[in-house]
């Protein structure tokens, strides 16, 4: 297999804050190999988030944002003698990590009119606060978790 992953091997902290987490959001962000586009936005977003919260650390925001939004617990879909059942699992690291990006920048992605820095910023503090539909799709997540706690004994 000669095929370069993303891997945490390559990934270099971002250029202003050196943080990994903010690097790796940032190359999720970007759209067709346009990585100034997406720092710009990103770090755009940091400005905004900057002015509406003076007194915390933009980058100290961003972080707990995304620790708010990473789910504990997701449903697998497993089959067992022909039936498919979600089994509510644990969510390793990483993918916790990933998945809280994806819904962060889906989120923003998702309102239509405003800069992507506006509604970066504005999704980012609303996590950091514990709302915003990036917090709602997580809570959804494991609301589905707790439902099907009953096919919990599939996962193995």
């Amino acid at each position: 297999m000669g095929r370069i992953t993303a891997s945490k091997k390559q990934l270099k902290g971002d250029p202003v804050h050196g943080s990994l987490l903010a690097s790796k959001f940032i190359n999720c962000l970007m759209w067709d190999g346009k990585k100034t586009v997406a720092q710009t936005v990103f770090y755009g977003a940091l400005e905004e988030i900057k002015k509406k919260v003076p007194d915390k650390d933009p980058l100290e925001v961003f972080t707990q944002a995304v620790e708010n939004v990473k789910p504990e617990i997701e449903v697998r879909s497993r089959r067992v003698g022909g039936a498919s059942y979600q089994v509510p699992m644990q969510v390793n690291k990483n993918r916790q990590q990933s998945l809280a990006i994806r819904w962060i920048i889906h989120a923003c992605r998702e309102k239509k009119g405003r800069p992507m820095h506006e509604k970066l910023a504005a999704e980012l503090l609303a996590a950091y606060r514990g709302e915003g539909a990036a917090m709602t799709k997580r809570e959804n997540v494991h609301r589905m978790a707790e439902a099907n706690k009953a096919f919990a004994h599939f996962a193995w």
